[in-house]
């Protein structure tokens, strides 16, 4: 006989950043959008020396649990006053260790697990590895990886006297509508 295995999930890694916010807003999309219960999780990744003094009390651990826990709470509350969601639906969780190795672990087969991109420098992905790129490498579940849309300068075309472009349809040659 099965046991009746738990629904699928949208399960989205938070942080306090603006990649994490557009991944919270496009798992909270796709969550309403299939009917599926949403994930709020918050890893934070235990210091090396913490880790090797092997003290799960230390005061450093229980303050990121706790930072941790305050994100969770803080955008929990944003997500249910503003009416987006089911508040029945949407849960949150704190956890410590490797973000990428704790999101992959979380998330089964049949889950969605969505994360932020930001672009970081050279330094920064030296001293913090890369949660996107690992949970690219390793998840079992549908992975997606939500890059925030960049504003760039608005070209016009036409504008300071150009030429509208030429292109060609169908073999013949004709002039784009400016």
């Amino acid at each position: 006989m099965f046991a009746p295995s738990a629904p699928p999930r949208v399960i989205v890694g938070v942080d306090d950043s603006d990649a994490s916010r557009w991944a919270l807003s496009w798992a909270l999309g796709e969550a309403r959008l299939r009917g599926m219960e949403l994930l709020l999780v918050h890893v934070a990744p235990v210091p090396s020396y913490a880790a090797a003094a092997g003290v799960p009390g230390h005061g450093t651990v229980c303050g990121l649990r706790e930072a941790g826990g305050e994100l969770i709470t803080r955008l929990l509350t944003e997500l249910r006053s503003s009416g987006g969601c089911d508040p029945a639906r949407v849960s949150g969780m704190t956890l410590l260790g490797a973000p990428g190795d704790a999101l992959v672990r979380l998330a089964r087969e049949e889950d969605i697990l969505v994360v932020g991109r930001s672009s970081r420098g050279l330094l920064s992905r030296l001293v913090r590895p890369s949660v996107h790129r690992h949970c690219a490498a390793h998840a079992r579940s549908t992975f997606i990886c939500v890059v925030p849309p960049t504003i760039g300068p608005l070209t016009v075309p036409g504008a300071d006297g150009e030429r509208p472009a030429r292109r060609r349809l169908w073999g013949r040659r004709h002039e784009t509508d400016g």
